[in-house]
C-alpha cells in the first residue's frame, strides 16, 4: 500500500468515528428531551429553589377620636396540592372529590359542582401541585372550608394552601379618604398619610421559601414564612371622624344646591393647627360629587377679597392708615392705568377703613395700597415675605404648591400689580394656606403650620409625637392684632358675612369673590368664580378656624351666600356639642340671670328641685308652705302662715297643694282650668266657715 492510499484510510476511519460519535450525542440528546424529560423537568423543578418577600401587615391609621380610618385585613388566595400527602392514594382522594366539588359549587356559588368536579380531576390526572381554587377569600370563609371534604384531613395533608395578603380598608369609605390616601406600588411615595409616612406604616418584609413546579409555578415549600414581617407602626392623626362627616356633609349639599365645579373645606384647631376636618369635592357628573383631588393643599388660585386681611395688615402695622381712616369709594369705580377697579356691589361712598373692609370694597383697598406703596412696593410686599406666605407650610404630607406672591423684582410685575394684590389677584394662594394666615389673627399673631399627625405608635407604644411648627411667633403688633380681630368680627356684625352671624356665640371672618383665570386664556374666555368665606369661633375666645372655598358656583356666586353657609352649619352644629365653648350659656340662651318661676306651694318638694338643679334660693323662712317671688338673683321663698278660721292665700299654688289647705280650712271647692291658682272667689284673710264653697281658677 503506498503512502496515499494509507493517508486515505486513516482520514476515512477518523471521519467514521466523529460520525459515528456525533449520532450517539443526537441519539442521546432525543432520549434526554423527550423519553426522559418529564422525569429531569420534575427533579429541575425541585431543585430551584428561591426566597420571596412577604409582605408585612400595614399600621392602622386612627382619627384624633381613635376611630380606625384605614388598616389592613388578611385576604387569602386558596390553592390545592392534588398530591399532598393525606390524599395521595388514588381511594382517598375519588371517594371525597365530588363531595367537595359540591361544598365549593355552593360556597363560591361560580360553577357548578361538575364543573368543579372536572376540574380537579384533571388537575389531578395532570399532577398540578398548585391548583387555583380562588382569591380574595376572608378570614372566616377560610375557617369554614377548612371544614369541607379533603380539606379536613390537616391543615397541610388534605392539599388545601391558603397564601395570605393584606387587604387595605377604610372602616369609613370615603370619610376623609384624600387625606387618609394610599399606597402607590408603582412609584416610592404615594398619596395623603399612607403615601408621606409610608416608611412606619409598611413595617418590614418577610422571607418566604418557594419551589419551582411544573409550569413554571412558584409554590411555598412551607406554609409559614421562614422569616416573619414585621408589621407596620400606628399612625395618631388629628383628623376629627364626626367633624369630617359633618364638613363632608355640609360642603356635598351646597356644592349641589350651588352646582358648582369643586370645592373643599378645612377646620382647624386654632391653638395647635391640628387640621380636625379637610373635605375636597369635584363634580364627576349630574349632581354627583367624588374626592378627586386635594384642593385644600393643591388648588392653587386668585384668593379674591379673603386677603384684604394680608392688605389691611399691612397699612396698619406701616401706620398708613387706621381702622377711622376715611377713604371716598365714589360709585364703586376707581380707575388706575386704563384699568377699572369695581366694587362688586356698587359704591358705598365716603367711609372709615373699618366700614370698607366690612363691606369688602376693592376700590378702597386698591386706594390705600397704591397711595402707600406706589413709591415704594418693596416695603408692601416685605411684610408678606417677612412672614412667609410666599412660601410652602411644611406640610405633613404631599401635594402642597408654593405660593407665588410677586414682589417688584418679577418681571411680570406692572404699575397696576400693587393695587390688584390689593384685593387679591395676581397671586397664587391654597385654601389652606390662606386660612393659616386667618388662624394666626386668631392666635393673636402666632402663625403655626398645620399639622395632620399627631403621634406615631409601635405595639401602643408612642414612638414620636410631633407638634405645630412656629413659622413666626407673631405676625404683627399686638394693636395691630385687635384692630384686625375687631374689623373680622365686623364683617360678620355689620357686613357682607351678617348670614355667618349667630346669636349664641361671636363669629370673626372675611368673604371673599374672585373671578377665576381660564388657564392661558385670562378671564375674559369664561366667566367663573370662586366663592369663599375663611373666618374662626368664638371670636371673643377662637377655638376653630374655618376655611370654606367653592369654584364654578352657577346658581349665585358671593361668598356669603354661597361659601358662608357652609362655615355656619358647621360652626353651629360643633358649638352646640362642645359644651366647652358655652359654660356661659345661660347668658346667650335665656338672655338674662333670672332663675326659672316656681309654684307656690309645699317647701321640702320645691326646695329639692332647686337644690338638684344648682338655682339659687333665698329662704326667708322655714315654714311647711310658701309663696315664691322671682328676682334676678334667685328664688326668693315667701312664708305662708295660716290662721285659723281665716280664708288662706292658694294663689300660684298647684291644685293638690291648694286642696291641701282648703280641705284642712273645712272649705269646699270648684276648680275651673288647670295648672297654677291665678284667683281665688274669697279673697284671703276674710273670715270664712266650714262647709262655704270657694270657686278656684287656674291657668
Amino acid at each position: 500500500m503506498n503512502i496515499r492510499a494509507n493517508i486515505l484510510l486513516r482520514v476515512y476511519l477518523s471521519f467514521g468515528l466523529i460520525v459515528l460519535l456525533a449520532v450517539a450525542v443526537l441519539v442521546r440528546l432525543c432520549d434526554v428531551q423527550f423519553v426522559e424529560g418529564h422525569k429531569w423537568r420534575a427533579m429541575a423543578d425541585s431543585l430551584s429553589t428561591k426566597y420571596i418577600n412577604v409582605d408585612a401587615a400595614r399600621g392602622n391609621i386612627y382619627s384624633n377620636d381613635g376611630s380606625l380610618l384605614a388598616t389592613s385585613v388578611p385576604e387569602y388566595e386558596l390553592r390545592m396540592d392534588l398530591y399532598a400527602g393525606g390524599i395521595s392514594e388514588n381511594k382517598v382522594f375519588y371517594a371525597k372529590v365530588d363531595s367537595l366539588a359540591m361544598k365549593l359549587s355552593q360556597f363560591f356559588l361560580d360553577k357548578t359542582p361538575k364543573e368543579y368536579s372536572r376540574m380537579l380531576r384533571t388537575a389531578r390526572a395532570d399532577s398540578v401541585r398548585y391548583l387555583l381554587i380562588k382569591r380574595k377569600v376572608n378570614y372566616q370563609q377560610l375557617k369554614e372550608l377548612r371544614t369541607f371534604p379533603l380539606y379536613n384531613i390537616g391543615k397541610y395533608s388534605g392539599g388545601l394552601m391558603a397564601i395570605q395578603q393584606n387587604k387595605r380598608i377604610l372602616p369609613f369609605q370615603n370619610l376623609a379618604k384624600r387625606t387618609i390616601g394610599y399606597k402607590n406600588e408603582n412609584v416610592s411615595n404615594g398619596v395623603g398619610l399612607e403615601g408621606a409616612y409610608g416608611n412606619y406604616i409598611n413595617g418590614e418584609s418577610g422571607k418566604r421559601l418557594v419551589q419551582r413546579i411544573a409550569g413554571g409555578v412558584w409554590m411555598p415549600v412551607n406554609d409559614e414564612a421562614e422569616i416573619a414581617p414585621k408589621e407596620g407602626a400606628d399612625i395618631i392623626s388629628t383628623i376629627d371622624i364626626n367633624m369630617q362627616d359633618l364638613a363632608q356633609s355640609a360642603l356635598e349639599k351646597q356644592m349641589i344646591k350651588s352646582d358648582a365645579d369643586h370645592g373643599t373645606v378645612i377646620l382647624m384647631e386654632v391653638a395647635t393647627g391640628e387640621v380636625r376636618a379637610v373635605a375636597n369635592f369635584t363634580r364627576e357628573s349630574e349632581g354627583v360629587y367624588k374626592e378627586m383631588f386635594n384642593y385644600a393643599i393643591g388648588g392653587s388660585q386668585d384668593p379674591g377679597s379673603t386677603f384684604k386681611l394680608a392688605s389691611y395688615m399691612a397699612l396698619l402695622e406701616d401706620k398708613k392708615i387706621d381702622t377711622n381712616t376715611i377713604v371716598d369709594t365714589g360709585n364703586g369705580v376707581y380707575r388706575l392705568y386704563n384699568h377699572n377697579i369695581k366694587d362688586s356691589h356698587g359704591g358705598v361712598g365716603v367711609v372709615t377703613a373699618k366700614k370698607a373692609f366690612e363691606v369688602s370694597s376693592n376700590t378702597a383697598v386698591a386706594k390705600f395700597i397704591y397711595a402707600a406703596y406706589k413709591d415704594s412696593p418693596k416695603q408692601f410686599t416685605d411684610h408678606l415675605y417677612r412672614i412667609h406666605m410666599n412660601e410652602r407650610l411644611g406640610l405633613q404630607i404631599p401635594g402642597e404648591t408654593k405660593p407665588v406672591i410677586k414682589n417688584p423684582s418679577y418681571k411680570s410685575w406692572s404699575g397696576l400689580t400693587l393695587a390688584q394684590m390689593a384685593y387679591g389677584y395676581e397671586m397664587q394662594i391654597t385654601p389652606l394656606q390662606i386660612l393659616t394666615f386667618y388662624n394666626a389673627i386668631a392666635n393673636d399673631g402666632k402663625y403655626i403650620s398645620p399639622i395632620f399627625v399627631k403621634e406615631i405608635r409601635r405595639l401602643g407604644n408612642p414612638i414620636e409625637q410631633f407638634h405645630a411648627r412656629v413659622i413666626s411667633e407673631r405676625v404683627c403688633s399686638e394693636t395691630t392684632v385687635k384692630k384686625l380681630q375687631a374689623m373680622l368680627e365686623g364683617v360678620v356684625t355689620e357686613g357682607t358675612g351678617k348670614l355667618m352671624g349667630s346669636p349664641f356665640y361671636r363669629v370673626a371672618g372675611k368673604t371673599g369673590t374672585a373671578q377665576v383665570a381660564d388657564g392661558n386664556k385670562g378671564y375674559k374666555a369664561k366667566r367663573s368664580y370662586q366663592a369663599s368665606f375663611c373666618g374662626y369661633f368664638p371670636a371673643d375666645k377662637p377655638k376653630y378656624s374655618i376655611m370654606v372655598s367653592i369654584n364654578g358656583p352657577k346658581n349665585g356666586y358671593y361668598g356669603g351666600s354661597v361659601a358662608g353657609p357652609v362655615f355656619k352649619e358647621i360652626a353651629d352644629r360643633i358649638y352646640a356639642s362642645d359644651a366647652q365653648m358655652y359654660n356661659n350659656v345661660t347668658d346667650h340662651l335665656v338672655g338674662n340671670t333670672k332663675s326659672p318661676e316656681a309654684k307656690a306651694g309645699q317647701s321640702k318638694a320645691v326646695k329639692s328641685v332647686y337644690n338638684a338643679l344648682g338655682i339659687k334660693a333665698l329662704y326667708a323662712a322655714k315654714s311647711d308652705y310658701f309663696n315664691s317671688i322671682d328676682t334676678s338673683n334667685g328664688i326668693v321663698y315667701q312664708e305662708y302662715s295660716s290662721v285659723k278660721g281665716m280664708m288662706p292665700n292658694v294663689s300660684g299654688m298647684g291644685l293638690k297643694d291648694a286642696l291641701y289647705l282648703l280641705g284642712n280650712a273645712g272649705l269646699k271647692t270648684q276648680v275651673k282650668g288647670s295648672g297654677k291658682v291665678i284667683s281665688q272667689s274669697i279673697p284671703s284673710g276674710m273670715k270664712i266657715g266650714s262647709g262655704l264653697l270657694v270657686q278656684l281658677e287656674l291657668k
